[in-house]
């Protein structure tokens, strides 16, 4: 790779040059439901009003996944911010590998189904249940389990991630129903097949970015040993949780299926399992646990079954996790970390726990590495581990005050940022506490600006994808937002398919360059370019285009 060119007549900022994403800050109806829009953030409200602001697509084909009917999310988001291009991604990949049949022609594939026959084993599959399409799809689970009764496999059972996020936050039955309908269907004498654990996304497994291990910990003792409060089907158990602990999917306590007492699918030496999340950053704790040796210290696994594992796609290419996989994942090059460090560019990455590999990882394509140990400062503020509804400014303002203090110390010259909290906070579907996460943001966004007028920068501040812009349920015709059968209306925990916002804050070189008209034609791929052109370089060739035009 070479490296990039020097603008002919443009310098760029000698200040800094930063991008900030404020997770989940989508632009929607200007309505009743829109935290952004009814939170106090007079900031913000300047910045959109004041300065040059085009939109971004952040959802569907404008980040690689299947269609415009599919929300952004924060992986996908930060891999088109970060390489400048659009690359088909997990979603559509996998689709297309069940469709041609290439996934049931992988080696991984062969090698499961090998071993339960030849065992007269148990093929397992875990994963996130809903059809949520960010992290998973239960049709790709529905498809795996028909062609498996045709490949000959004896015993299967599925541990159900219930999901609540990334769907409507009470839909677990929606999925649960239909399914053990499904299944029904195909068991016979030579085929069982069976639901054997589960519990909410966020309360077990899938943890990432180390956050919490005691979420894969509960997970481990409720999938592999069959260890946890039973019941006789996963309807008993949602609803009885449902009564008793009031909470929604993704917060629901694990629980395990048993028929007389005795867990239905505990996983045991010479199983095989198949975790059939596509998206890599809650797949790769479970996945060490599952692949490490004697040395693994994260939680004691007390029994760890010799099974082969493997995952829907590899979701570390850096370490290799898992080593198996049974579709290939996203070959995402020429990104804008790695031109930058080819160029001797000096970049400053940071975030709290809860986004810090979504600036740092996915940014740079999905490499856990760095591309150079010299050139790159990769920052992680230990996010709280606690309900974010209960703390929803998060840990906005240490973030500030460490890239203030970076900023200032003129060691880099290029500095991005996530700030979680319209997304993380917007999750919960907490209206009132997401209003005060994103009041909270916007006082750190007033801190950075005015850091950035100080040292004669540049800031270009976006977001990955919505969220906290739509926190009631609407009617897709009428838009009418949806109500339960008490009057209040239903929270909206899920993305969205809304624009985001893109201002350049610039008060020194604006004068030197001018955006180009916002036709409604921007992604977030566009983003790379522009970020290079302020910093005085031309984009190359293989990146969606810049949005500025130098005078």
């Amino acid at each position: 790779m070479k490296p990039l060119t020097k603008h002919s007549y443009f310098e760029g900022n000698r200040g800094p040059v930063l991008t900030v994403i404020m997770d989940g800050v989508g632009l929607g109806l200007k309505a009743e439901g829109n935290a952004v829009y009814e939170a106090y953030t007079p900031t913000l409200d300047r910045l959109m009003s004041e300065y040059p602001c085009v939109t971004l697509r952040a959802h569907g084909v404008a980040v690689g996944l299947p269609s415009d009917d599919d929300m952004g999310n924060s992986e996908v988001g930060h891999n088109a911010l970060g390489s400048g291009q659009v690359f088909a991604q997990g979603a559509k990949l996998v689709s297309n590998s069940i469709a041609s049949g290439k996934l049931f022609e992988s080696d991984s594939w062969k090698h499961a189904v090998g071993d339960v026959k030849s065992n007269g084993s148990t093929l397992h599959f875990l994963g996130l249940f809903s059809d949520g399409n960010v992290h998973s799809h239960i049709d790709h689970l529905k498809a795996m389990i028909e062609h498996a009764k045709e490949d000959g496999v004896p015993h299967v059972r599925i541990h159900i991630l219930l999901d609540g996020r990334d769907v409507g936050e009470t839909s677990a039955l929606d999925y649960v129903t239909p399914f053990e309908d499904f299944i029904g269907k195909l068991r016979s004498d030579d085929f069982d097949i069976k639901i054997a654990s589960g519990g909410g996304r966020m309360n077990i497994t899938m943890d990432r970015y180390e956050a919490n291990w005691d979420m894969v910990k509960r997970g481990w003792e409720c999938h592999v040993m069959g260890e946890g409060r039973q019941f006789a089907s996963a309807t008993e158990a949602i609803e009885t949780y449902r009564k008793e602990y009031g909470v929604i999917d993704q917060d629901l306590p694990a629980f395990v299926i048993a028929e007389n007492g005795v867990p239905v699918g505990t996983i045991n030496d010479g199983d095989a399992v198949i975790y059939f999340n596509f998206r890599g950053d809650r797949a790769l704790e479970i996945s060490r646990a599952f692949e490490g040796d004697e040395s693994f210290d994260k939680f004691d696994r007390v029994k760890v079954p010799k099974v082969f594992y493997a995952g829907m796609l590899q979701y570390d290419g850096d370490l290799h996790i898992p080593k198996n996989y049974l579709v290939s994942p996203p070959e995402i090059s020429n990104t804008m970390g790695e031109y930058l460090a080819n160029t001797g560019v000096r970049s400053y990455a940071i975030s709290e726990t809860q986004k810090y590999g979504h600036v740092t990882y996915f940014w740079n394509g999905n490499r856990s590495l760095k591309f150079s140990e010299e050139l790159e400062e990769f920052v992680e503020i230990k996010s709280d581990v606690v309900p974010f509804e209960q703390r929803p400014w998060m840990k906005c303002a240490e973030i500030t005050d460490a890239l203030i203090e970076a900023m200032r110390s003129g060691k880099w010259d290029y500095y991005r940022v996530n700030f979680p909290n319209g997304d993380m906070v917007g999750h919960t579907g907490n209206y009132e506490a997401t209003r005060c996460s994103l009041e909270a943001l916007d006082l750190q966004l007033k801190r950075l600006i005015d850091v950035i007028d100080e040292l004669g920068g540049v800031a270009l501040i976006t977001a990955d994808h919505g969220n906290s812009d739509e926190m009631y349920e609407r009617d897709k015709k009428t838009h009418e937002i949806k109500h339960d059968k008490d009057g209040n209306p239903k929270p909206k925990t899920s993305h969205t398919l809304n624009l985001v916002p893109c201002i350049i804050y610039d008060n020194k070189f604006a004068d030197r360059y001018t955006v180009k008209p916002d036709e409604g034609k921007f992604g977030l791929s566009n983003v790379a370019a522009t970020m290079v052109n302020l910093l005085g370089y031309d984009a190359p060739d293989i990146w969606d285009a810049s949005m500025i035009e130098i005078k």
